[in-house]
């Protein structure tokens, strides 16, 4: 039981990892979004600014601090805004979410961690 969150950890980071270097690189497939749609505006607005690389850059210093256990808060710091932000998306915006296990999964699984690590987190406090 004591090496589920590092097993949790490791696969998470490496999903982050592998995303963000996916798009950094351009390997990425490029999807076609449909003009007027409010994903198209949200992206319209987002992409041109290299908001996006920021946050990729994020995705990936994240994702290598979470998958490794002695850094696995920190890394989940930097990430926990941006899965927020994913799960936001996709219901706000595109409307899909309970449509899209990944985004679930990813959110279920921060969450576990972040549970996992609360011991450690509570030395924040006053």
């Amino acid at each position: 039981m004591k090496h589920i969150p590092n097993i949790v950890g490791a696969l998470l980071g490496l999903l982050f990892i592998f995303f963000s270097v996916m798009v950094l690189s351009g390997k990425a497939p490029a999807q076609k979004i449909p003009e007027g749609t409010p994903t198209f505006h949200f992206m319209a607005a987002f992409g041109p600014t290299g908001y996006m690389t920021f946050i990729k850059v994020l995705e990936l210093i994240g994702g290598i601090l979470t998958a490794i256990p002695k850094t696995r808060n920190f890394g989940l710091l930097i990430l926990g805004p941006i899965v927020v932000n994913i799960i936001a998306f996709h219901q706000f915006v595109k409307g899909d979410l309970l449509k899209e296990p990944m985004v679930i999964g990813i959110g279920l699984v921060s969450a576990y961690l972040l549970w996992a690590g609360r011991r450690n987190f509570a030395a924040l406090k006053n």
